[in-house]
């Protein structure tokens, strides 16, 4: 090593100063997720520590008949608990993690066998709820599972779970951050392969790994202004508000990236209420039944037949599309079919995309002018049907309404068309094409809004360099935003937060 100098010793102290901030701030973050055991959570029966936390049990499959069905418990007492209804040659306390055994639940105090089950063992750390977990899987169908689960409750050990509890464990243990626990709701609501790897690539850290790398950016800013702040006679690095700008500007570069993918991410995880409106006997109904691929909706040639709103799910190129077949619009004295057309009308207000049926058979009727009209501000896609039968539309007119990238062509009694419509709501929503498999889309309501909230606090710092601003108070914009950013992840969130997020998940996960 070189020889130090009494010259330069406040430099060498203003430098490790930082790096004391530093680890300062880097082990707030390590410490917040390792050391679960200190928080206090308020679950249905009250306040929580969870140095005392308590064994949970719950049907983990959907309930009804099936071939198995699995119930998990999980907690300090699943293995007791469970080797006590559980009846094997080997103690279920003494076998190995990651086993399964076969054997038979029976009543402790009569004997009584009630069900001949699998038995899996996984202990602690080595589990999703990086606590001792017990799956018992038996056979499907509501009499079996209730049996079992009222034995294990019986006990007055072992309480019900409630919804999301087992990820809310993952989460408060350290085996997940709040984003990969979100993603796992995502992940069980899929609605098309899209949305499912999207999903997937969240539970298994893309996002986090992204926001993380951000706040150590952050984290390494703000050391810097600190140590500046204390030892303003030696300028790290030069640190000056140009040096707060260009670290500024990089860390918006990241969330602006992000955010590009936000729009798309939230289609494909919720998908687009698609309206699907006309004339009657346009071939609305039809429609739906080709997009679904099944006979979903009544299709007869006498007008007015759809007298209600029919709801169907469907994935058309990779995007999930809530169909909404509405009554056709017209004026009418039927009672039941004004309803129907009034409801239509409120799905159009409601709708995401809407799909403007038209007849290449006949001519624009003025109803039909007037509905374009009014669909202006719309995202609108019109599909001219029968392109088998001869043509009576001119459809130069209907050009006036929309870009040509927004017309498709269909027969729908010879299945033709689908392609095109799938590249025309590709175009509307996606600019022509999904991004790449590989992009990290940001898909979550609450994430989306704390990175708009960071983008807004570093704005704000950016705009006080140029000013020159005193750096100690643009250091509180840059740990604004290192501190919303934490929130995405799950550092420094409330309980309410927390528990407003895993109430939403299903009983058992």
């Amino acid at each position: 090593m070189m020889a130090m100098t009494s010259g330069n010793s406040c430099e060498v102290i203003a430098f490790f100063e930082m790096i004391r901030i530093y680890n300062f701030y880097t082990a707030a973050v390590i410490n917040s997720r390792k050391q679960p055991s200190k928080h206090k959570l308020q679950f249905g029966s009250g306040e929580v520590n969870m140095n005392e936390v308590d064994t949970v049990a719950a049907i983990s499959t959907p309930l009804g008949e099936g071939g198995l069905a699995i119930i998990r418990v999980s907690g300090p007492e699943a293995i007791d608990q469970v080797s006590i209804i559980f009846a094997t040659k080997q103690k279920l306390t003494e076998v190995p993690t990651h086993t399964v055994h076969y054997g038979y639940i029976r009543d402790p105090i009569s004997g009584e066998r009630l069900e001949e089950v699998l038995v899996t063992v996984m202990r602690a750390p080595r589990s999703f709820t990086m606590e001792d977990v017990v799956e018992i899987s038996c056979h499907g169908g509501l009499i079996s599972v209730k049996k079992v689960l009222q034995l294990l409750l019986l006990s007055g050990t072992v309480r019900l779970a409630e919804p999301g509890e087992f990820t809310k464990r993952a989460y408060l243990n350290g085996r997940l951050d709040l984003s990969q626990a979100e993603a796992v709701i995502d992940l069980i609501r899929s609605k098309s392969d899209r949305a499912f790897s999207i999903a997937l690539k969240q539970v298994d850290g893309s996002l986090s790994k992204k926001i993380v790398k951000l706040r150590h950016r952050l984290v390494e800013l703000i050391a810097h202004i600190e140590v500046n702040i204390d030892y303003p006679e030696h300028d790290v690095e030069e640190l000056t508000n140009s040096f707060i700008n260009n670290k500024c500007k990089e860390a918006l570069e990241e969330i602006d990236h992000l955010l590009k993918t936000a729009e798309q991410g939230k289609i494909l995880r919720e998908g687009l209420t698609t309206a699907i409106v006309g004339r009657p006997n346009v071939g609305k109904s039809s429609l739906l039944n080709v997009l679904a691929q099944e006979n979903r909706a009544i299709v007869t040639e006498i007008p007015g037949t759809t007298r209600d709103v029919i709801e169907e799910y469907v994935t058309v190129g990779g995007i999930p599309l809530r169909l909404l077949d509405t009554a056709g619009i017209r004026e009418t004295s039927d009672i039941v079919e004004k309803l129907g057309v009034e409801r239509s009308r409120h799905a159009l207000a409601e709708a995401d995309l809407l799909l403007v049926v038209l007849n290449f058979n006949e001519a624009l009727h003025e109803d039909e002018r007037l509905l374009l009209e009014q669909l202006q501000d719309k995202q609108v896609i019109i599909i001219v049907n029968k392109m088998d039968l001869s043509e009576r539309l001119e459809l130069h007119q209907v050009h006036k309404y929309v870009a040509d990238d927004r017309i498709v062509y269909m027969s729908m009694t010879e299945e033709q068309g689908l392609e095109q419509l799938e590249k025309a709501i590709t175009t509307v929503f996606f600019g022509g094409e999904l991004e790449s498999g590989d992009l990290t889309y940001v898909s979550n309501v609450r994430h989306i809004q704390l990175l708009h909230q960071a983008k807004s606090s570093l704005q704000d710092a950016l705009q006080g360099a140029e000013i020159f601003t005193p750096i100690d108070l643009l250091q509180i914009d840059i740990r604004n935003a290192w501190e919303q950013l934490g929130e995405i992840i799950g550092d420094a969130v409330g309980e309410s937060l927390v528990d407003q997020i895993f109430s939403q998940f299903c009983l058992g996960k």
